[in-house]
């Protein structure tokens, strides 16, 4: 823990939702859903509006639906959430070299590493300062994004900085002076504890310990009889404030994976072999984009009754390859017993290296393998998702409003122009297509 607040974290409020609103003006101020739009989606991000209806992050789609029947329902657009996080990093990366991304829409900042000289608004690391200093960030983001607020904490250590960023959301800003944190933390659940999960606070509320105050007074040996030996000593420590995690610039990606969820369960195994196969070959495509090869290949398997699986196997040495990835995910399916059926599948490769050890007794060239030719049920992710970016040749821009029995209906608008006009086609209408977003030459 450090003796002065200088750790920053900064979370885009309800980020997903809130570049759609941005994007779509009829959208704003109402009930907004991103995630899987199908019977058996699960909730990515929900807009304040619908959260008052009691949607939330993880929740099925069809309990959310229930809550908010009237709320805009939408499959989520990738690239809109990258290009815009991308913008917020590079404002947080022109503070200081020490940017921590959590994910595309949060991040840890180490304002101790900034160059004060280069920052006139952070004239040093006083509360004064670091709090003037924050409310300008706040602005500057919300410019930068073109409207989205960001809700900010600042504290002697990453552990604090997340605690208040979550304190006053969404667009605050709170600032915890050093020597005051346990009095912020004592009358919390446990479970602002990063880690402290169900099972986790079920243990502790059958030992008598619901706040943090609490925890506070169960020994080391005694949390650690509890809980084992790293989740006793880290809840030891968190539960004192005492936190020295370093703020890390680069977080290498662990693993590289893709799965599908589908709206029957899956009972033909040739079926599941071809789709494990095609989701091998996103797989290695992945990794050659980004110049990356991997040693574990792991399925993920989630049954009928919603139990998952995964199973893995590791290579000698690393492959990009999708026919040695898609290799071992079937042979790994074939040792689990799929017969009740199947809800969602997965591949993975983890253990990953920047290079490829070349195959000196065999082939290096991929090849494809043969398998039956099978029809793929049908996906939640449809050819005319909700939300998804679309053009007209006579109206323009615009996105898909909803589709169904040969209709594509759309709503022409973008975050530049005011609530536009809804039109329905044909789904093969050939005025109409997808828009893709041009493609940047920008330096890694």
């Amino acid at each position: 823990m450090r003796a002065v607040a200088s750790v920053l974290h900064l979370d885009l409020d309800a980020f997903f939702a809130a570049v759609e609103q941005r994007d779509k003006p009829s959208l704003r101020g109402k009930p907004v859903v991103v995630g899987g739009v199908g019977g058996r989606g699960v909730v990515s991000t929900a807009s304040y509006e619908a959260r008052r209806y009691g949607v939330r992050s993880a929740m099925s789609t069809r309990e959310a639906r229930a809550r908010c029947p009237h709320a805009a329902f939408l499959s989520g657009r990738f690239h809109a959430y990258r290009s815009t996080s991308d913008q917020v990093m590079g404002v947080l990366r022109s503070i200081s070299p020490l940017v921590e991304p959590l994910s595309l829409d949060e991040a840890f900042v180490d304002l101790a590493a900034a160059d004060l000289a280069e920052h006139p608004g952070l004239a040093d690391l006083s509360l004064p300062s670091v709090t003037a200093f924050a409310e300008e960030l706040r602005t500057r983001i919300t410019e930068v994004t073109g409207g989205l607020t960001a809700s900010v904490g600042i504290g002697t250590s990453k552990f604090i900085a997340k605690v208040a960023s979550d304190l006053d959301k969404p667009d605050g800003l709170v600032v915890v002076a050093p020597g005051t944190e346990q009095d912020l933390l004592r009358p919390m659940s446990v479970t602002v504890i990063p880690g402290v999960g169900p099972a986790t606070a079920e243990r502790l509320r059958r030992a008598g310990v619901h706040t943090v105050a609490e925890l506070e007074l169960l020994s080391e040996d005694e949390l650690v009889r509890l809980l084992g030996k790293a989740s006793g000593h880290w809840l030891f420590n968190l539960a004192r404030a005492q936190d020295d995690r370093p703020v890390v610039a680069e977080r290498e990606a662990k693993s590289v994976s893709v799965e599908g969820t589908y709206d029957h369960d899956l009972t033909d195994r040739s079926l599941m072999e071809h789709l494990l196969t095609r989701q091998a070959g996103d797989v290695a495509r992945r990794l050659r984009k980004s110049g990356l090869s991997g040693r574990t290949v792991t399925i993920k398997v989630r049954m009928h009754d919603f139990t998952t699986l995964s199973r893995s196997s590791t290579l000698a040495s690393p492959t990009d390859t999708a026919a040695t990835i898609g290799r071992l995910a079937r042979g790994l399916l074939a040792d689990l017993d799929t017969s009740g059926g199947v809800r969602l599948l997965g591949v993975g490769v983890s253990g990953l290296a920047d290079w490829v050890q070349e195959d000196l007794f065999g082939e290096t060239a991929e090849e494809d393998e043969e398998l039956p030719e099978v029809e793929v049920p049908h996906h939640s992710r449809r050819a005319w998702a909700p939300g998804m970016d679309v053009e007209h040749t006579e109206m323009g821009r615009g996105w898909v409003w909803g589709s169904g029995r040969g209709v594509v209906t759309v709503r022409f608008e973008t975050a530049a122009t005011p609530a536009g006009p809804v039109r329905s086609y044909a789904e093969d209408d050939p005025e109409l297509s997808p828009w893709i977003p041009p493609v940047t030459d920008e330096p890694e």
